[in-house]
């Protein structure tokens, strides 16, 4: 099996790079109201993470995809091997840290990266006073259930993360979206994802960094956004007025403007 075929890779357009990497539960196709913006001035890559959409759910590995640093060892494999020239990458919810990961590792692969409803941890932290907008019991609560019943997890929590009240269509399309991943590998990779605590590595990032954030998320509260543009050195951040999880699918136009902006002005 070829590395697209595994990832299920789309490279649309021409010019410098830019790499979309989705959040949990979903697939590249969540990219489709924005990629448009770019394929006339990029080389757009667009992939799968291992065990979402089309990619190869055999060569999902537990082991491999214990961390977060399995996922972003895929990215740096795909950026080495399709793309060419310094990358900026996009990474939304858990991809924005697989891509920290990834950019921390390899920074000469990448110019610049935007995060897109980060959070570096999940779980509130007292001592400090981190506020990542969940208790351990809440993220174990949320942990049980979907090992109970993912189906059923999955079509009352998908429409909360969506938010856009105004919208049920993007929120039955995440739930669908939900619905249609592996259970098992689902709940691997959501324990993987909300028990994770990368604040750690926030502060080793060395590339220009723009901080999307949403007034009312329901997953990233703006007090994370704020956290990790406090801590990334060289970050821009925006506040996009809108509900929900998803801004690049329920508040597109702001989401392109602010990206575009800043890949403009590292041009």
């Amino acid at each position: 099996m070829t590395l697209q075929q595994k990832h299920n890779i789309t490279v649309l357009g021409k010019g410098p790079a830019i790499v979309f990497a989705h959040g949990f539960g979903c697939d590249q196709n969540m990219w489709r109201y924005m990629v448009p913006a770019f394929t006339g001035s990029h080389t757009v890559i667009l992939y799968d993470l291992l065990g979402s959409g089309k990619s190869d759910l055999a060569a999902y590995d537990r082991s491999r995809y214990g961390t977060l640093h399995g996922h972003a060892d895929d990215l740096l494999q795909i950026v080495r091997h399709v793309a060419q020239g310094p990358v900026t990458v996009v990474g939304h919810s858990v991809s924005a840290m697989i891509a920290l990961l990834a950019t921390n590792r390899a920074p000469e692969l990448f110019s610049s990266q935007v995060m897109v409803g980060p959070s570096a941890c999940y779980i509130d932290d007292p001592e400090d006073g981190y506020r990542g907008g969940f208790t351990r019991a809440d993220i174990d609560d949320l942990l049980d259930t979907m090992e109970s019943n993912y189906l059923g997890w999955s079509s009352v929590v998908a429409p909360q993360i969506m938010g856009a009240p105004d919208r049920p269509d993007l929120r039955e399309e995440l739930t669908n979206s939900f619905c249609r991943t592996d259970p098992e590998i689902a709940k691997h990779f959501a324990r993987v994802t909300f028990l994770s605590d990368h604040r750690a590595d926030l502060a080793h990032s060395r590339l220009p960094t723009l901080i999307l954030q949403c007034t009312d998320d329901f997953v990233a509260p703006v007090s994370v956004g704020e956290y990790i543009h406090r801590v990334i050195p060289n970050s821009e951040y925006v506040l996009i007025d809108n509900t929900g999880h998803c801004p690049h699918l329920s508040a597109p136009d702001a989401s392109v403007n602010a990206i575009r902006r800043f890949v403009d002005g590292r041009g």
